[in-house]
């Protein structure tokens, strides 16, 4: 893969906390000129560390304010099914298959908890397949900026 620099580390933390940055805005912020700023972001997209550019939506402000973590134990057999079926519900926003005791963990949004208590009783518990949901309610999230240790750029 090649060798990543403190420099590349330091764009792809800034690039991390604000996608949309200018590359002069940027290069400023870091002091290096822009068209190195400019060929190191290229390079790092065609290698590889940056997958895309993109948006987080604040789904508070479009009224979306419960947020949940739902497991899932499921027959095994009906795996794919489970998850097309997952996919075709709109609150549904990403979904991880996991070792232990459950097999997916999904996360999903609602307006409300009666809303979010209808989506897994009426829809996800009544997809077949499923057997058993176990859902835990997001109370408060705290992120961490993205600041990748100098031993990374080793």
């Amino acid at each position: 893969m090649g060798r990543i620099d403190d420099l590349d580390l330091k764009i792809l933390s800034e690039l991390a906390h604000d996608a949309s940055i200018s590359v002069p805005k940027l290069s400023k912020k870091i002091s290096v000129n822009a068209s190195v700023v400019y060929s190191r972001i290229k390079r790092l997209v065609k290698r590889g560390l940056i997958k895309k550019f993109t948006i987080v939506i604040n789904d508070e402000a479009l009224g979306f304010g419960v947020k949940a973590l739902t497991g899932i134990n499921m027959d095994s057999k009906l795996r794919d099914n489970v998850l097309n079926e997952l996919f075709k519900i709109p609150e549904v926003r990403e979904v991880a298959e996991v070792t232990g005791d459950l097999t997916f963990w999904f996360t999903m949004t609602s307006r409300s908890l009666d809303e979010m208590h209808q989506l897994i009783s009426e829809k996800v518990g009544r997809i077949e397949g499923v057997q058993r949901t176990e859902t835990f309610i997001e109370m408060r999230k705290t992120l961490r900026e993205i600041l990748y240790p100098a031993s990374i750029a080793k």
